[in-house]
């Protein structure tokens, strides 16, 4: 019975035998908290491996000795920066590591490493995870993911051009999200939803945006397509923006390791709608998942914002100043996809059913997505894609929707996803949509080419079942979605409430006092 478990676990693919082990370890620490110190050890393993080839072969050549000599010591670290290398200093190399991984110190020394290669590659400053020395780690286990993590070869060029690195973090994130429940999908967005909407996009040259990056999934989707498509990575220049550090952070390593620059991934606390990082950018494609109907978002100090062309969003709900955000940062040709909570295709509380409408009418929506429930790990409020742009001149006058709501599998009894054909048949209906009126045609039940009259006898709601058929499922109703919005409605009702009854006892007082 032994003997066949164990067979069981060789077959498993590399990343899930690394996540068990490491999981394993976790022990008393939160996933939240656990998250970084294992993809910090990936992280560090890479880079070391990645040196260790290049060093390995400068050897060959100059001596075992040449960092010793200024003059070569230069020229194997400009050779790092040609071949997209990070420089290790000695104390952080993984050979260094493994012989100090059973010392009660090796905490002090992984931070110690970190802290090394931080000043050696400016690009990584302030970036690296350095908590290694916690109390709350116990060192024995710490010791043993360094065990794990030296059996296996992830950074040379061989484990590059099989991009075991991506796999295995790509993996160790989604895991993490599913670990840490709610507030794991804060930092990670399912992987068949970036896919669906890369796929869609077709980002292939230009800037790429998304002002709430998480971890940095749109844009290493970006990057793999670019790639299965024989394109050139450099032909793209990515921008971003995140409000959270922690997750800031894990999006520097995530495209580091894949070599993407990451130079304009910014980070600030105010977030995107008080300090635009990025207030002069014009993109060619923006991909995004901002937070869904976020209530805390500062809207009552940007009222007057020169953003909010198509009219000024609740304070109480930013999807609509989400939207107008990207569509402010879209370059004349330039187009986007977003994830929304479905209540942004049909509510009309506090401007936002006006807001629609004007985005309708001015040509800037392309296509609606209905997507499945349970997607999402740190919601079960229904969600769908927006797909907007610029310039627009297929289609004009015309909104694609499509209903993929009976789309997906089930991996878990909470959670479902899109299977790669499931985002292969999407994306070819959207561009077969957008590029030849002949190979697109309505299908009953899934796609619906609407007219903007069409959508004006329905009062501009862009649910996508009351244009192709399908009356919407009962549980597409969120209470809880319903309810914040009804909440916000209320609280700004009451303020124009309080400022109307301020204006009637100014008028009272000024008429006692005549």
């Amino acid at each position: 019975m032994a003997k066949a478990r164990k067979t069981k676990e060789q077959e498993l693919p590399l990343e899930k035998t690394l996540w068990l082990a490491a999981d394993k370890l976790r022990k008393n620490i939160d996933a939240a908290e656990y998250k970084h110190i294992v993809l910090g050890l990936i992280f560090l393993k890479y880079i070391s491996d990645a040196f260790e080839e290049l060093y390995n072969n400068f050897i060959q050549y100059n001596g075992a000795d040449f960092e010793n000599d200024e003059t070569l010591l230069a020229e194997f670290k400009d050779e790092c920066l040609a071949e997209n290398v990070f420089y290790v200093p000695p104390t952080a190399r993984w050979t260094h590591l493994m012989a100090e991984a059973k010392k009660p110190t090796i905490g002090k020394t992984v931070d110690d490493a970190m802290d090394a290669i931080e000043k050696e590659n400016k690009s990584l400053k302030n970036v690296l995870p350095k908590q290694y020395a916690r109390e709350n780690l116990d060192k024995t286990s710490l010791g043993g993911l360094i065990d794990q993590f030296s059996n296996i070869t992830i950074g040379d060029k061989a484990s590059r051009a099989k991009d075991v690195l991506g796999k295995v973090y790509e993996y160790f994130l989604g895991q993490f999200a599913l670990a840490e429940g709610r507030k794991g999908g804060q930092f990670y967005t399912p992987k068949g939803v970036v896919q669906l909407l890369v796929q869609m996009l077709e980002p292939y040259k230009g800037r790429v945006y998304d002002p709430c990056c998480g971890s940095g999934g749109m844009f290493v989707q970006s990057e793999e397509f670019i790639l299965s498509h024989q394109g050139k990575i450099d032909d793209i220049n990515i921008y971003g923006q995140e409000s959270n550090q922690t997750t800031w952070r894990l999006a520097k390593m995530n495209l580091a390791i894949r070599g993407i620059n990451s130079e304009h991934i910014k980070w600030n606390t105010e977030g995107s709608f008080l300090k635009d990082a990025h207030p002069d950018l014009k993109a060619d494609y923006i991909i995004a998942n901002p937070p869904f109907n976020d209530s805390d978002w500062s809207g009552d100090l940007l009222t007057k914002d020169g953003r909010w062309k198509y009219g000024i969003p609740p304070a109480g709900n930013a999807n609509f100043a989400w939207l107008q955000h990207f569509i402010y940062h879209l370059a004349p040709n330039g187009k986007g996809g977003i994830v929304l909570a479905k209540g942004s295709l049909s509510t009309k509380s506090s401007n936002e059913g006006e807001i629609r409408k004007a985005l309708v009418k001015d040509g800037r929506i392309d296509c609606i997505v209905n997507l499945p429930t349970k997607l999402f790990l740190n919601t079960q409020i229904p969600a769908c894609l927006w797909f907007f742009s610029r310039g627009k001149k297929e289609r004009n006058g015309e909104v694609l929707f499509i209903d993929a709501r009976n789309m997906g599998h089930l991996i878990n009894r909470r959670n479902r996803e899109l299977s790669n054909d499931d985002i292969q048949l999407l994306a070819d209906t959207f561009h077969n949509w957008r590029t030849s009126k002949k190979a697109y045609k309505d299908i009953p039940g899934f796609c619906k080419t609407a007219t903007l009259a069409e959508i004006e006898a329905l009062d501009y709601v862009l649910t996508p079942g009351r244009y192709i058929g399908l009356p919407d499922d009962e549980e597409d109703f969120d209470f809880k979605e319903r309810f914040t919005t009804l909440k916000a409605t209320l609280k700004e009702q009451m303020k124009e409430e309080a400022k109307l009854n301020k204006l009637i006892d100014q008028s009272l007082e000024q008429i006692i006092i005549t």
